[in-house]
């Protein structure tokens, strides 16, 4: 006797998968293409398509006319730019929000649409030989000719002689960078577990390929005074009570039209780089899966191939660390990593969004495509590469990655376990889309209990009620 089964259509057109999928399209929609609440200016907000076509076309025109053509590297230049910004205009045109909506979302969609053309560069590098590429960083810069990274330098030598002035002499523009780097990024991830992983993963992995990248090469405490308690710690408690001052502000946005003095217009104006508001992150929680559990160790491993990134390319391609190739990469990666990190975290804690962002996808293929071309242009860097090392640097890292995450959610869940359990985004498919503002750091948080499956009445709950109020 053949099993009776229901038809498709049905199936597909019930009510119920039909609310969870608009759910998920709806949650997926909200950290990729990010409305705009409370619009006070709308002429901010209106789209000027024709007349950002005609303004575009009449300027391209008038610069392709007038400007002098006899120097062929500046028409290049001219070419390139024309390229990178018309580019820039169709991102501002047909490209997402992203999860954030400060200081406006065009500027996220250009920075989206850089990442793109940053993404298709590296792969039109990627099966370029090394003299071509280094033939077209010659022209961008000639004065990278006369540059070679010095392998002869030492770095880690005389480790006895601890003097409170060597230490002092440490303390360079390098180590500021460091602090501030590592204060940006306790503000993008907001957990302390998962930041000190990374940083103590991070020394691991210096030491594991210093035999390839001389700077690695560190006195034992330059490493451990400097750079992990100092730079890396200091770094990491500023960056979390600037996270904490945050969630204590009250965002209450007032539009510029209702303010009538001029100061308080402009206060008004810088205010809007700011957040719309900011909640607290919840990575793990008492009762995570283990999927939840080895995407927040795979966040860790990536950040290390970001951070490994850095150092080969410009020790591959000779740059000094000053370049402004280098120092525009670092900022231009940091500046992504924020719309990227808030997508991986919705990604990953809310079970309702099925799909990833766009902008963390974009970043995962530059992260994959940068490793693959430092890997293919520095053969004669890897052949020393010492096997036995890298096998141990990738067994250390999995297991101290594993051990910090464990021991995070041990601490949640015997620690702190009912303040997680409420301000983790613990999702019901049932409960209001609008609940996932609580979720986004960067939404006005609007959700309020009675939203909330646990104080909205049934519908036995209410008949009861009524009846005995009846009686």
């Amino acid at each position: 006797m053949k099993k009776r089964t229901s038809p498709p259509s049905t199936l597909e057109n019930s009510p119920a998968r039909t609310g969870h999928n608009m759910t998920t399209m709806n949650e997926f929609k909200f950290i990729n293409e990010r409305p705009v609440d409370d619009i006070s200016l709308d002429f901010f907000y209106k789209p000027h398509t024709i007349t950002l076509l005609a303004v575009s076309i009449i300027g391209t025109m008038y610069f392709a006319f007038v400007r002098d053509q006899s120097d062929i590297q500046e028409n290049i230049w001219a070419g390139m730019v024309c390229v990178i910004f018309f580019f820039l205009i169709v991102s501002i045109l047909a490209f997402p929000n992203g999860p954030f909506t400060r200081p406006h979302p065009v500027v996220w969609r250009m920075l989206f649409g850089l990442s793109v053309l940053y993404l298709l560069f590296l792969l039109f590098l990627m099966f370029q030989d090394y003299k071509s590429i280094m033939g077209i960083f010659y022209w961008f810069d000639p004065r990278l000719r006369n540059f070679n990274i010095d392998m002869d330098k030492e770095y880690g030598a005389n480790c006895s002689d601890v003097s409170f002035e060597r230490i002092w002499s440490h303390v360079d523009v390098f180590a500021w960078g460091h602090f501030l780097g590592w204060a940006f990024k306790a503000v993008l991830i907001r957990h302390m577990g998962i930041l000190w992983a990374i940083s103590v993963m991070w020394e691991i992995t210096e030491i594991t390929f210093a035999h390839l990248l001389p700077n690695f090469a560190e006195c034992w405490w330059d490493a451990l005074i400097l750079d992990v308690l100092v730079c890396n710690g200091f770094g990491i408690w500023c960056g979390l009570k600037i996270c904490k001052l945050l969630e204590m502000r009250e965002y209450k946005w007032a539009s510029i039209r209702d303010i009538s003095s001029t100061k308080g217009k402009l206060k008004r104006v810088v205010l809007q780089f700011t957040p719309e508001s900011w909640a607290p992150v919840r990575w793990l929680d008492p009762k995570c899966t283990y999927m939840r559990f080895l995407a927040v160790c795979q966040l860790v491993l990536l950040w290390q191939l970001t951070e490994l990134n850095t150092f080969f390319l410009k020790h591959i391609f000779e740059m000094p660390p000053s370049h402004p190739i280098v120092i525009g990469r670092l900022m231009f990666v940091g500046l992504f990593t924020a719309p990227s990190v808030r997508q991986y975290y919705i990604y990953v804690t809310d079970t309702r969004c099925k799909r990833l962002g766009t902008q963390c996808w974009v970043y995962i293929a530059i992260l994959v495509s940068e490793a693959i071309l430092c890997i293919k242009n520095g053969k004669e860097l890897f052949e020393r590469t010492q096997v036995k090392n890298i096998i141990f640097w990738l067994f250390v890292q999995a297991a101290v990655s594993m051990l910090f995450i464990f021991g995070c959610m041990l601490w949640h869940r015997y620690v702190d376990g009912d303040e997680s359990q409420e301000a983790s985004p613990v999702k019901q498919l049932s409960r209001e889309f609008k609940d996932s503002a609580i979720v986004s750091g960067d939404s006005k948080g609007k959700s309020s209990a009675k939203n909330s499956p646990k104080t909205t009445p049934t519908k036995k709950a209410r008949s009861q009620h009524s009846s005995v109020k009846e009686d």
